[in-house]
């Protein structure tokens, strides 16, 4: 049984290339043009993963990607402009997994697929205990992080980030190193998914922007989930 990909994009050229690429390869495509009628069409196909342009006409990639979000637990991958460093921003906080530079190399697309399709399928409950900060929670079987008793809203690769900080509470941690672990692929030092992570996980931990405590920023060398912040 095949998985299935849906890919949103109004470039009919770029879309046939990669269809006709992913399907070689072993995938069944179902393309989109138009952004009003991609919810429809994840509640019809029900997808393994979203390809989502951002620059789709009736509703754009991002205004689709905060909407389904909620519902949606597939991998979304996002395509931006090579000079939208905005869009790759907001791609990642509305809940995207990933992006790719437009235009999008097959081969670098089929790679990202494959890579988000097996963390997917390989996240099992974590076999190491909760760890507990005071009023601080991670439950890491159930893939839950709690504050004050209330679960938070994390995305997946939020989660994965926090859990991993919060395993090494107390050390500084490189942005390469986080990157890897986290995307499991070589840091190129110019993405900044890591950087869009920590700050939002700053924001549903409560932290003070200007001073964020519970997750430092050591200039020059990374960053530092602080097990006395709680």
């Amino acid at each position: 049984m095949t998985d299935t990909i849906l890919l949103a994009e109004d470039d009919l050229r770029l879309a046939q290339l990669v269809h006709d690429y992913l399907t070689v390869n072993g995938f069944t495509v179902i393309i989109e043009s138009n952004g009003l009628n991609v919810a429809e069409r994840i509640r019809r196909s029900m997808p393994a993963l979203l390809i989502l342009d951002v620059g789709l006409p009736g509703k754009n990639g991002l205004d689709i990607c905060k909407d389904i979000r909620s519902h949606f637990n597939g991998p979304i991958l996002m395509l931006t402009a090579r000079d939208s460093d905005a869009d790759q921003v907001l791609g990642l906080e509305y809940g995207a997994d990933d992006y790719v530079i437009k235009p999008a190399d097959p081969r670098v697309l089929l790679a990202r697929i494959k890579a988000l399709l097996r963390r997917k399928q390989t996240q099992q409950p974590a076999s190491q205990p909760n760890l507990i900060f005071n009023n601080f929670v991670i439950k890491c079987g159930q893939r839950i992080a709690e504050l004050d008793g209330k679960a938070l809203t994390l995305s997946s690769h939020e989660f994965d980030l926090l859990l991993l900080m919060a395993s090494q509470a107390d050390e500084v941690l490189s942005r390469e190193y986080l990157f890897t672990k986290v995307y499991r692929r070589e840091y190129d030092g110019l993405d900044r998914s890591v950087d869009v992570r920590i700050s939002q996980l700053r924001k549903k931990l409560n932290g003070n922007q200007d001073r964020p405590e519970k997750i430092k920023t050591i200039w020059g060398r990374g960053y530092l989930f602080a097990s006395d912040a709680w």
